[in-house]
């Protein structure tokens, strides 16, 4: 049973989804009961107004014991660098990451573990290409989405379905040792945590999810798949 958990929040100009994502929190605290939540945002040089609304309500939960932290870069440097700093900072046994746009509910953690899929010793990627997964998104994600995974599996020999669903449950200790020990600062992060597990020994396993497309991704699609390959063909070569 997941007694204590922290949600890792990577965040840049969000603040049109910023506070549905502080309504959902605040449902998911509450079906936690008396379980431990800590939650950090770590806003990678948002522009708009997503530090104040961010601070904000840290500063409001602050009163009704809720544990709310708030890391804030003047630049913007990448998600992956985002998540290695909430890592850092994370003081939870369990550590879960999402993106803010909650594309996968939250309580989907305690749906795992309803099923008896969570135990130790392993880590957990959210995948949208497992049969039970519920899938809503646009034809050309699935598109890319398959690319890049036969570029994945025969350039790095992973078997792993999907990369790079931001949805991830992590022990502490685990999280803390892969992050520390990551290069990549952007999207393609997820493709080095992969090499550092096999690396370090530590088992991923797949889990089923719920996973609705959201519009405003930050990911531009022309030049992303360009820079996920270049990246590819890095960590070929660091790890192999």
């Amino acid at each position: 049973m997941i007694k204590d958990l922290s949600i890792i929040f990577p965040s840049y100009n969000e603040e049109k989804r910023l506070k549905n994502t502080f309504k959902q929190i605040l449902k998911f605290k509450k079906k936690l009961k008396k379980r431990r939540l800590e939650v950090i945002f770590v806003d990678d040089g948002s522009c708009d107004n997503s530090q104040n609304l961010i601070n904000n309500f840290r500063e409001n939960q602050k009163k009704k014991g809720l544990k709310v932290q708030s890391i804030l870069f003047e630049k913007n440097i990448g998600k992956g660098f985002a998540l290695k700093k909430g890592i850092q900072k994370c003081t939870m046994k369990w550590v879960l990451t999402s993106d803010v746009d909650l594309s996968v509910p939250l309580d989907q953690v305690l749906k795992w573990e309803d099923s008896m899929l969570i135990k130790k010793n392993k880590i957990y990627f959210g995948s949208r290409n497992l049969s039970d997964s519920k899938v809503i998104k646009k034809k050309y994600r699935y598109v890319l989405g398959a690319i890049l995974n036969f570029l994945t599996k025969k350039i790095l020999n992973t078997n792993i379905k999907d990369t790079q669903c931001g949805f991830k449950l992590y022990e502490k200790s685990k999280a803390k040792k892969l992050f520390s020990n990551m290069m990549v600062k952007g999207f393609a992060h997820d493709l080095e945590l992969v090499l550092i597990a096999r690396k370090l020994r530590f088992s991923i396993k797949e889990l089923p999810i719920k996973w609705t497309h959201k519009d405003g991704s930050k990911v531009n699609i022309f030049f992303e798949p360009i820079k996920m390959f270049l990246i590819l063909l890095f960590l070929k070569v660091k790890y192999f």
